[in-house]
């Protein structure tokens, strides 16, 4: 039997979504989540706690979705599978970078104040799920 690698997410972005589209009109999207946990300590102080995530769109149809309706503070339930890449930086050492590659989502709405929300002329659709395409695995990300 085969492990399971799945991911749910619920939090807002922390930054507009970054858009790399190459010459055949293919794109890859990167853009970070924020995930908040409160609680109370031992000593009954109110404690949060605030966990970044690094969210990669490969799917066509997903990526040209955030594309055009994520901007930075909007509230984002998403589901995905982790995956860490390994590179060297400029002194040789090995380097990681765990990240959530989505393949499902749905836009809450919230986390935005309404003056600060553009304005669309077309509605977003709540639920966007594309199913896999080809073998993408050994594919690097250009940024």
């Amino acid at each position: 039997m085969d492990g399971v690698n799945r991911v749910i997410l619920l939090g807002n972005l922390g930054n507009d979504p970054e858009v790399k589209t190459f010459d055949d009109g293919n794109k890859i999207v990167r853009f970070p989540i924020a995930t908040n946990e409160t609680y109370k300590n031992r000593n009954g102080e109110k404690v949060s706690n605030t966990e970044w995530h690094t969210i990669i769109v490969r799917r066509q149809g997903l990526a040209e979705v955030v594309e055009k309706y994520l901007k930075k503070g909007n509230q984002v339930y998403l589901e995905g599978k982790l995956k860490t890449r390994k590179w060297q930086d400029k002194d040789g050492n090995n380097r990681y970078s765990t990240e959530v590659h989505m393949d499902n989502m749905t836009m809450m709405g919230g986390g935005t104040k309404s003056d600060e929300q553009p304005q669309q002329t077309e509605s977003a659709p709540k639920n966007v799920e594309e199913p896999p395409i080809g073998d993408q695995e050994g594919d690097d990300l250009p940024f």
